[in-house]
C-alpha cells in the first residue's frame, strides 16, 4: 500500500484531490540516523516556508508502487523532488536507482535533485553505475542537480547536461538552536580509519586532555527506536540536538555530526575521510564558523592546541538561509511561469 505523509498531520494511501499545486518529495525514510531525520524536517521546513502556496507530500513508500499514482494526479504546475543529505553515485547503489526512476519519468514538471554529494567510484562497476545515472538524468530538461559543495559542482557540471546549481547541506536551513544545557564531557563519533594520533588512539588523547570530563563513543544513529515515523520525527531531533548540546566538545570524521555541532554550537574537530565531503562542504559553509575546526593531521602536537582552542569558543550568530538563493530562483521561476497560466 502507498504512503503518503501530508503537511505534518497524517499518513494516507491517496493523494488528496484539492485543487492545491503539490510538491512532492521522494527518498523520504524512516532510518533512525538523526541526520536523515533532519533532512526531511529541513526540507519541509524550506517548502513550507519559502512556498505556502504547495502542498508538501513526502513519498514514504518503494518508487516503483507511487509513481503510477503521481503520474496519473499529476498537474503541471507540481514539482519533483527527491531528497538530499546523501551522495549521488554508486555508493548508495539503491538510492541512485530510485533517483533514475524518478527523474527519467516525470520529465515535463521541474525535478529538483535536492543538496547532494557525488561519488562515482574510478572502478568498472563505478563506471557502469555513471553511464546508468547519465542515461537516465539525460531524459529530464527539467531536472535540476543541487550540489552542497564545490567538489561535488564541478562533478555534476561534468558528468551531466542537466542544470547544477550551489547551495549548503539543506539541513543548514535549520534553526539554530540554545538549549543553555550544561556541558559535561565530550563526544566521540568516529566511522572511518580516523581512529589514531601518531600511534595514540584518539579516544586516550581527547579522553586525557578533558579531565575529568567524562568521553561518550556514540553514532548519530538514534538506538531508541527500530524506525522514526513522521510523527516522533520531531521529538527525535530535538533529543539528538539535547545531546550535543551536552558536550564540551565533539570530535568526529562524521560531517552529519559536524551539522549537530553547528546547529546546537557545540565546539567540534572534524577529521577527513575518504571520500573529503566534510573537507569541501566545510572549506564552502562552515570556515567562519569559530567553534568548528577540519583538520587532515594526525601529529598529537598539531591536534592539542586546536582542541584546545576549541574548547573556549563560544557559539555565535549565523545565518545559511541567504546562501540557498538559487534554490529558492529555480523554483519561483517554475511556479511563476505555471501558476500564471492557469
Amino acid at each position: 500500500m502507498a504512503n503518503f505523509y501530508i503537511n505534518r498531520t497524517l499518513i494516507v494511501d491517496e493523494l488528496p484531490i484539492d485543487g492545491r499545486p503539490k510538491f512532492y518529495m521522494f527518498g523520504i525514510n524512516n532510518y533512525t540516523n538523526m541526520y536523515d531525520q533532519a533532512i526531511a524536517l529541513a526540507e519541509m521546513m524550506y517548502i513550507e516556508n519559502e512556498f505556502p502556496d504547495y502542498e508538501y507530500v513526502e513519498i514514504m513508500s518503494e518508487v516503483d508502487e507511487v509513481i503510477p499514482i503521481i503520474k496519473k494526479n499529476l498537474q503541471p504546475q507540481d514539482i519533483i523532488a527527491f531528497t538530499g543529505g546523501s551522495t549521488m553515485g554508486n555508493l548508495y547503489s539503491k538510492d541512485e536507482e530510485a533517483r533514475r526512476k524518478v527523474f527519467s519519468t516525470f520529465t515535463d514538471n521541474l525535478n529538483i535533485s535536492f543538496p547532494q554529494s557525488i561519488t562515482f567510484e574510478n572502478s568498472e562497476q563505478g563506471k557502469i553505475e555513471k553511464k546508468k545515472s547519465q542515461y537516465a538524468y539525460n531524459k529530464n530538461p527539467n531536472l535540476v542537480l543541487v550540489a552542497r559543495d564545490s567538489h561535488s559542482f564541478y562533478e555534476m557540471q561534468s558528468t551531466f547536461r542537466n542544470s547544477v546549481i550551489f547551495t549548503p547541506d539543506i539541513a543548514l536551513y535549520l534553526n539554530s538552536v540554545s538549549l543553555e544545557d550544561i556541558r559535561t564531557g565530550a563526544l566521540l563519533i568516529l566511522h572511518g580509519d580516523t581512529k589514531t594520533i601518531v600511534g595514540q588512539s584518539i579516544s586516550n588523547v581527547v579522553t586525557e586532555m578533558i579531565k575529568p570530563y567524562p568521553l561518550k563513543n556514540d553514532d548519530t544513529v538514534f538506538s531508541k527506536y527500530k524506525k522514526i515515523p513522521p510523527i516522533i520525527r520531531q521529538s527525535a531531533y530535538e533529543e539528538e540536538l539535547k545531546t550535543f548540546s551536552q558536550q564540551k566538545i565533539v570530535i568526529t570524521d562524521s560531517w552529519h555530526a559536524m551539522i549537530f555541532a553547528v546547529i546546537t554550537g557545540t565546539p567540534c574537530l572534524l577529521f577527513g575521510n575518504n571520500y573529503s565531503k566534510g573537507k569541501y562542504a566545510y572549506s564552502d559553509w562552515l570556515e567562519h564558523i569559530s567553534w568548528v575546526n577540519y583538520t587532515e593531521e594526525d601529529n598529537y602536537e598539531y591536534i592539542k592546541p586546536l582542541i584546545n582552542s576549541l574548547l573556549a569558543e563560544k557559539a555565535h550568530e549565523y545565518n545559511f538561509k541567504r546562501n540557498f538563493q538559487q534554490l529558492h530562483d529555480t523554483i519561483a521561476r517554475y511556479v511563476g511561469k505555471n501558476l500564471l497560466s492557469l
